[in-house]
């Protein structure tokens, strides 16, 4: 008898926040058949966000969501009918990830790189990444960016108002700095 083909891979995804400048990014290894609802949850962890909004896959302008009949029109395609390997399929290949359609924040997810699938390799993994993620409810990426501006400028008539506003957040906020160990750890918690 024949031994059947494992036709898993792994794939090396580049997460860009578009718009962020400097760049918001994460590079991860994931396995290429993953769910895409599991793929947003990897998104929202590796990324910092907190899973309180709405999201959507965006494929040659066919929309991939959670639950498409209670919020989307019939064009919209159920999330967990599939599979990343469906959507990308060769290196350079990309789809946008959307989250919190108030603030708008899109990244694009590119795969980098097909890697042979290694079932010892823990995944997901974060590979590596620059900068924190903004802060949930901000705005969008404009209107962060704005108050990053603001934080550092003590004088500024807006500055009492976002410290007030954002406290919690602000007292934590490295725009800066990215951990990918606190993100595998997350992941893999042992």
């Amino acid at each position: 008898m024949a031994t059947p083909i494992d036709l898993r891979k792994t794939y090396q995804l580049k997460i860009t926040l578009l718009g962020s400048e400097p760049s918001i990014w994460r590079q991860i290894l994931v396995p290429s058949n993953i769910e895409l609802i599991v793929l947003h949850d990897v998104i929202q962890v590796t990324m910092g966000w907190f899973d309180s909004h709405l999201h959507m896959f965006i494929k040659d302008k066919i929309l991939f969501v959670d639950e498409p009949d209670e919020y989307f029109n019939a064009e919209a395609h159920d999330e967990l009918d599939y599979t990343l390997h469906q959507l990308l399929k060769k290196t350079n290949d990309a789809i946008v990830y959307e989250y919190d359609f108030g603030d708008g924040w899109q990244h694009k997810i590119q795969l980098e790189k097909i890697l042979p699938y290694d079932p010892k390799k823990k995944l997901p993994t974060c590979l590596d990444g620059a900068r924190a993620c903004p802060l949930e409810d901000s705005g969008g990426i404009a209107s962060y960016q704005h108050i990053l501006e603001v934080i550092n400028q003590p004088n500024h008539p807006e500055y009492e108002d976002i410290i007030e506003w954002y406290a919690d957040e602000l007292t934590s906020l490295k725009p800066d700095v990215f951990n990918k160990d606190s993100v595998n750890k997350t992941f893999h918690p042992t």
